[in-house]
């Protein structure tokens, strides 16, 4: 059989986590729980997505494969592009085409970096891609394999500025500096989505009971919140919802913090497609924002932001 041949996938069979480890990872495998769906999760010490005997064995027998692990260090790949796309092209690549020969479904998540930053109004799914670093060149290469050997049962999610429970996080970072500072300069030129990374892991799994179902055709999804902001929009929700004062943000530009890699200006997703699975566009981010402060984390973080708050 060549890798490229698809096998009706198993009805009942199990679901598959890499990178599970992660911030998604372990939402994901959450909110599989949550619906009571058979998961086994792998983590980086368990799995290396770039060796294919390794990774055949593991995807043989799943249902459903839902892929976050990844090369995640945006500025380091600038002058490590070479490794960040041996994980996040060539490992995709092989994941692809062992979700292929075991017709497994494949949910891949991927990112706004893909595109070129430079719009004005959402980008559609079908938008010319066009990365401007090194991070997201190598997350389009994995894009590609998806698209090149799973057409009909490989799902690429896009997603952006994900915060949540279980890893550093710019909603997280904002409340531990909020305890140590009066005041925080927060950059107000940059426009994206804000996404909760247990609302994205729901909808990973809406999308692969959806695919299973017959319901979904295979391609790009956009899994961002509605609505739209800045950092400096972020950073002050998230001080007025852990009741500290917003005023406390300031607003600065991305010229005030160079980093290596350039960030795309305007990470806005257009959310069109979910209606073809016969899902609504995720909630906007205000309301991900307050549903996900009422997690232990933030709310301890909130607690100590206010006891040492000196604004």
């Amino acid at each position: 059989m060549s890798a490229t041949a698809v096998n009706p996938a198993p009805p009942a069979g199990r679901w598959l986590v890499t990178g599970a480890a992660g911030m998604l990872g372990q939402d994901v495998l959450a909110a599989l729980k949550d619906a009571g769906i058979e998961a086994a999760g792998l983590g980086r010490a368990d799995l290396d997505i770039t060796d294919p005997a390794a990774v055949r064995a593991a995807v043989e027998g799943a249902a459903v494969v839902v892929n976050c692990a990844a090369w995640t260090d945006v500025d380091g790949a600038e002058s490590a592009e070479e490794a960040a796309t041996a994980v996040n092209g060539t490992g995709v690549r092989v994941l692809t085409a062992a979700c292929a020969a075991a017709g497994a479904r494949l949910l891949h998540v991927s990112t706004d970096y893909v595109l070129p930053g430079d719009a004005s109004e959402p980008y559609r799914e079908d938008a010319a891609t066009g990365p401007v670093n090194a991070y997201g060149r190598s997350k389009l290469a994995g894009e590609q394999a998806v698209a090149e050997l799973l057409p009909q049962d490989g799902y690429v999610v896009r997603t952006a500025w994900l915060y949540g429970e279980h890893g550093p996080n710019f909603v997280a970072t904002m409340l531990k500096l909020a305890a140590q500072r009066d005041t925080l300069d927060v950059v107000d030129d940059q426009h994206g989505q804000p996404t909760w990374s247990f609302a994205l892991a729901r909808r990973l799994v809406e999308l692969g009971l959806a695919a299973l179902a017959g319901r979904a055709p295979g391609g790009v999804y956009h899994g961002t919140a509605s609505g739209r902001t800045t950092w400096f929009g972020l950073a002050r929700e998230s001080y007025r919802l852990a009741g500290l004062d917003p005023e406390r943000i300031r607003p600065t530009t991305s010229a005030a913090y160079p980093r290596p890699a350039v960030r795309p200006a305007f990470s806005v997703l257009a959310h069109d497609r979910w209606a073809e699975a016969g899902l609504a566009p995720l909630p906007d981010w205000r309301e991900q924002l307050a549903e996900a402060m009422a997690a232990p984390v933030f709310t301890q973080l909130a607690g100590t932001a206010r006891n040492g708050a000196t604004g």
